[in-house]
């Protein structure tokens, strides 16, 4: 990507974050620091322990994403060693922002230590931003065909829109699946191109994409007041909106628009638990996995620093 094109996305993220920040702050200026700190007291203990349980399933999902990919190229590396660099490659990519490119540089240092080259690694990153995106459309074309109504909560158009959209939706997921089963010319996406995966791979990412973001969601579910909660789907149709805003805006870690959105989407909490319930996914999904990531690549750095010290000798 261009320098002009990396600066344009950078202020797409500024305002963005300036834009629902202000609207946030519209939202919770009555707010007391003691009422936030009651919320959070308020949260079961099974269900932080639920909310945690949901965390792991989501980075281990993430990490399957990489697994897969590393699949498809037809090589063979420990899980450990890509549960490692696919953990620390999200929980970076998620604070910093535009996931697609910073998570590049840390999956070339990782994988290039394995012998793949920058080719291999440029369609593992396409690889596993399809298994992503597959995941969402996925999630959000069964939530749409269940709950059609919910789409009133986001934008103001009716039920039999949603079942459309719905609809188109899953019809794209089957398309993919034909162009496997058929095994129809290779996928192309910017200057790379992704050959159809065989049916056992599809399968696969059919199953780690929607994981990753049902994990996600179940962890602001968990930390939300049982009274007055319209249940799973919802909060799940919700967080499929509000993350994709997020992740369109470029905002770091969706910040402010992830708030603005489950705010204005779910107007049946009171607004002190919602961004209680939000500070815990924050900080379980985003914040503590960030923290453990430059770690992670601290020490990876050093002792690729100590290897080539060894070497030299």
């Amino acid at each position: 990507m261009s320098n002009r094109g990396n600066t344009a996305w950078t202020l797409v993220g500024i305002v963005a974050v300036l834009l629902s920040g202000y609207l946030l702050y519209q939202e919770v200026r009555n707010i007391s620091l003691a009422e936030l700190t009651e919320s959070l007291r308020a949260i079961a203990t099974p269900h932080w322990v639920m909310a945690g349980l949901a965390t792991l399933g989501a980075y281990a999902a993430l990490a399957w994403y990489d697994r897969i990919a590393v699949s498809h190229l037809g090589h063979k590396i420990s899980w450990w060693f890509i549960t490692l660099c696919s953990f620390t490659t999200y929980a970076l990519a998620h604070n910093i922002g535009a996931s697609v490119f910073s998570g590049a540089l840390v999956r070339y240092r990782a994988y290039r230590t394995k012998g793949l080259t920058p080719q291999d690694i440029g369609i593992l990153i396409v690889f596993c931003s399809l298994t992503f995106a597959m995941g969402t459309v996925l999630a959000s074309g069964v939530v749409l065909l269940i709950q059609p109504e919910l789409i009133s909560r986001i934008l103001p158009l009716d039920p039999w829109v949603a079942r459309v959209i719905g609809f188109l939706m899953l019809s794209a997921i089957i398309l993919y699946v034909v162009g496997s089963l058929r095994n129809l010319p290779p996928l192309r996406c910017w200057k790379w191109q992704v050959e159809y995966p065989k049916p056992s791979i599809v399968a696969r990412q059919l199953l780690a994409g929607p994981l990753e973001i049902l994990c996600a969601a179940a962890i602001i579910y968990f930390a939300l007041p049982e009274q007055g909660n319209p249940g799973y789907i919802t909060i799940l149709g919700v967080f499929l909106a509000s993350f994709s805003l997020a992740l369109l805006s470029h905002a770091p870690g969706g910040l402010g628009v992830l708030e603005v959105t489950f705010l204005a989407a779910l107007p049946e909490f009171n607004t002190v638990d919602m961004l209680a319930a939000l500070i815990v996914f924050r900080g379980l999904y985003l914040l503590l996995p960030f923290a453990l990531a430059i770690f992670v690549v601290v020490f990876f750095e050093v002792q690729q620093a100590c290897l080539k010290k060894i070497e030299q000798r």
